[in-house]
C-alpha cells in the first residue's frame, strides 16, 4: 500500500510501470487538492501503532519532516528527497506585463494589487509550507505584518494551486501564488500566463519517498523506494512537468533555506496564527 500526494495523473503511470517490471501490485491512496498532503500525514499519524501503509510518496517536505519527527518512518534509511518544484508568482500576461508585476512576494501587500491576487488557503499543501518558511526567514513580527497586509488586500482564497492558475488564466486575478507544475499545466492548456523569476523568498519543493516503520510488506516497499529514486523516473517526472528539475543544485539564484526541525517545532503555533489571519 502506498499513500501518494504526488498528483495522480503523474504518479499512476510510474506505479503501473513499476508493477510491470517487478510484478508487485501497488494499491494506492491519493489525497485531495483542498487538503494536499495534510490529510495523508494525519492518517499516517493515526495509524502509527498499526500501519496500513508501506510507502509514503510526498510532494512537499514539511509533512515528511513532521512524520519523521513522530518516528513514522523506519529507523534505517527512512526517507529521501527526489527532484524539486518551486513556488512561483504567476501573472496573466493580458492584464499585466512582467516589468510592471510585483518584484517579490513582499510586494504583494501593495494596495495596487487589491482583489487581484489568488492563492490557495495557506493551511495546507505547499502554500502552508511556503508561508511557514517565510515566517522563519523574516521573523515573527515582520511575517505577521505581511500576512495581515496581504489579507487586507482581499486576495481570492481557493482550494488548491491549480485553481489559482485557472483564476489567473481567466483574468479573474492578475497575480497568483502557485507551484511550477501548475504553471506548466496552465501553459499547456494555452492560458495567457507567465511565471516570474525565483528570488530569495521563493521556495524549492522536493518530492519525498519514505518507508513506514513496521511496514507490512518491507521487501516490496524497499523495491518501490529504490525505484522512485531512479534517474529515469525523475526524468519522466521532469518531462511531464510534475518536477521542475532533478536536483536543487540546478538553481543558480538564492532561494529560501529552511531549518526543518525548527519549522516542525513551531508548526502548531504558526498554524494557529494563520487561521486567525486568513479566516474564510
Amino acid at each position: 500500500m502506498a499513500y501518494v500526494s504526488q498528483d495522480q495523473v503523474y504518479a499512476e503511470p510510474i506505479l503501473r510501470e513499476f508493477t510491470r517490471q517487478t510484478g508487485i501490485d501497488v494499491r494506492t491512496v491519493f489525497d485531495s487538492e483542498a487538503v494536499k498532503t495534510v490529510g495523508l500525514a494525519n492518517r499516517l499519524l493515526v495509524e502509527r501503532a498499526h500501519p496500513q501503509c508501506d510507502v509514503f510518496w510526498g510532494n512537499e517536505a514539511l509533512r515528511t519532516h513532521q512524520l519523521a519527527a513522530q518516528e513514522v518512518f523506519r529507523e534505517t534509511d527512512p526517507w529521501r528527497e527526489m527532484g524539486y518544484r518551486s513556488r512561483r508568482l504567476v501573472i496573466n500576461t493580458n492584464c499585466l506585463q512582467a516589468a510592471a508585476a510585483p518584484a517579490t512576494f513582499r510586494d504583494l501587500t501593495n494596495s495596487t494589487w487589491r482583489r487581484k491576487i489568488a492563492l490557495a488557503y495557506p493551511l495546507f499543501g505547499t502554500t502552508a509550507t511556503h508561508f511557514l518558511a517565510l515566517r522563519q526567514h523574516w521573523g515573527e513580527a515582520r511575517w505577521t505584518g505581511w500576512c495581515k497586509a496581504l489579507q487586507t488586500n482581499q486576495p481570492l482564497l481557493v482550494d488548491g494551486n491549480s485553481i489559482v492558475v485557472k483564476l489567473v488564466g481567466r483574468g479573474e486575478a492578475w497575480i497568483g501564488l502557485t507551484d511550477s507544475d501548475d504553471v506548466a499545466a496552465g501553459r499547456r492548456e494555452g492560458l495567457p500566463i507567465e511565471a516570474l523569476p525565483l528570488d530569495e523568498d521563493s521556495l524549492l519543493i522536493p518530492n519525498t519517498i519514505g518507508v513506514i516503520r513496521n511496514a507490512r510488506h518491507p521487501d516490496a516497499a524497499q523495491k518501490l523506494f529504490e525505484y522512485l529514486q531512479r534517474v529515469e523516473v525523475l526524468d519522466q517526472l521532469v518531462r511531464v512537468h510534475a518536477l521542475e528539475g532533478k536536483s536543487p543544485q540546478e538553481i543558480k539564484v538564492p532561494t529560501l533555506k529552511v531549518h526543518w526541525d525548527e519549522l516542525v517545532r513551531d508548526l502548531d503555533a504558526a498554524t494557529i496564527k494563520l487561521k486567525e489571519i486568513f479566516l474564510r
